[in-house]
């Protein structure tokens, strides 16, 4: 039995990952669909192996147990960014269902990995309910952050709410930008990381005021992306452990911000398995269980 948690900082555990090589098979897969994807541009397959690899590298430095989601013929290139399928509270997993449609198929084949696994599954998004973990977090151990954008809707959230009845004492639903219009990738964590109970890095210029002032309510400190570094993914920042994350190399101005924070930050090259798909460190991987 692999018990989850409810927390996006406390130490990590065991942790699903999806690789590459399974989810995008190999380079003529690519050609065939990174335009369909929206992806910014074509991907190199192998260089995308290898950035990968060298994350894997700093992630077993620090989790245990981390297994792998296996080959499915109803996902595509997408399935590697594995957070967006799914859910984990202290209670099991949900299931998302996804607002790219090309995506459909992947919180089934999440779902069956998770019974092998021994994860039980506490509900699932259904029907015209819209939900991706991306847009997801959570803020402490009863409160959890949903983005309403173009990837979540109303009805996807009504369904979380009700799934999450006496796990949460608050959801709170954060109103998602238009920014570059509904084919673009655009989550609540394109706008926050947190990275310590207390300490989050984040977009403010994509920040509805009411979410951020009650971020400041709660006592968080918030280190800023700057403008420069928005692009670069600066705000997709993996917290391993309290104050100890993983980002995207290129973004040294919070890389800075960040150790003056007192964090430990790890790098890695993520121009093909990151950028050109917009899915950084925390879009590949989901946490299964944290603080054990």
């Amino acid at each position: 039995m692999i018990h989850g948690s409810q927390s996006e900082v406390d130490r990590i555990s065991k942790l699903l990952l999806k690789r590459p090589e399974v989810a995008w098979r190999d380079q003529d897969s690519i050609d065939r669909q990174w335009r369909e994807l929206n992806y910014l541009s074509r991907p190199d397959y192998h260089t995308a192996c290898t950035e990968y690899e060298a994350f894997l590298e700093l992630l077993r430095e620090v989790v245990p147990e981390i297994h792998f989601l296996p080959e499915n013929s109803e996902t595509g290139p997408d399935s590697v960014y594995v957070r967006d399928a799914s859910l984990v509270t202290s209670h099991g997993a949900i299931l998302c269902n996804m607002g790219k449609q090309q995506r459909q198929g992947e919180p089934a084949a999440v779902g069956d990995f998770y019974a092998s696994l021994g994860v039980p599954i506490l509900g699932e998004i259904t029907g015209k309910g819209r939900l991706e973990g991306g847009d997801v977090i959570w803020l402490d151990n009863e409160t959890l952050v949903v983005g309403e954008g173009y990837r979540t809707n109303a009805e996807g959230i009504r369904q979380l709410k009700k799934i999450t009845r006496g796990i949460v004492d608050e959801v709170i639903v954060v109103p998602l930008p238009h920014w570059d219009g509904p084919a673009d990738v655009l989550h609540l964590m394109s706008m926050i990381s947190p990275i310590d109970h207390d300490l989050a890095v984040v977009y403010s210029r994509m920040m509805p005021v009411p979410f951020r002032n009650a971020l400041l309510d709660r006592g968080m400190r918030l280190i800023e992306v700057p403008d420069s570094e928005y692009d670069s993914m600066a705000c997709n920042i993996l917290a391993v452990a309290p104050r100890h994350c993983i980002m995207l190399a290129g973004n040294p101005l919070t890389r800075q911000k960040l150790m003056e924070e007192g964090a430990q930050v790890w790098e890695f090259s993520g121009e093909e398995i990151s950028k050109k798909g917009a899915g950084g460190p925390t879009c590949l991987t989901r946490p299964l269980s944290r603080g054990e």
